[in-house]
């Protein structure tokens, strides 16, 4: 799955996704770019941002297939997640992400003790 990149959203947002056509996340108006991260960032970016949310998926992205540009950034914020080495750079999709895109879409729950961890599908991608 090397090259592959991934976005934390909900099965609603997807279902909501699928009916419009394409996926559009809250961070594109706000901030102009849809957040996502390697398999080596997922889990510090969702424990960060995500704790405590249930319905969670990976929309698993090709970024050879995306219609919208594709940046690598340094965090939004200026700070990665912790987990996630300083100099990280982070892919930045600059408009909606098309649904052929996404190649594969994960189930992202936590475990019992409350914490993330990569499906084991993208284990192999480290």
């Amino acid at each position: 799955m090397s090259g592959l990149i991934l976005h934390i959203t909900s099965n609603d947002a997807w279902a909501s996704a699928k009916k419009a056509g394409q996926y559009i996340a809250p961070s594109l108006a706000a901030e102009g770019f849809i957040h996502c991260s390697t398999s080596a960032q997922a889990v510090p970016v969702a424990e960060k941002f995500y704790k405590g949310q249930t319905g969670l998926i990976l929309l698993v992205i090709d970024p050879a297939r995306l219609n919208s540009g594709l940046k690598w950034e340094l965090p939004f914020d200026g700070a990665p997640p912790p987990g996630a080495p300083a100099a990280d750079l982070f892919p930045h999709v600059y408009g909606p992400i098309n649904l052929d895109a996404v190649i594969q879409i994960l189930d992202f729950e936590v475990d019992s003790s409350g914490r993330f961890h990569l499906p084991p599908a993208l284990i192999t991608d480290n």
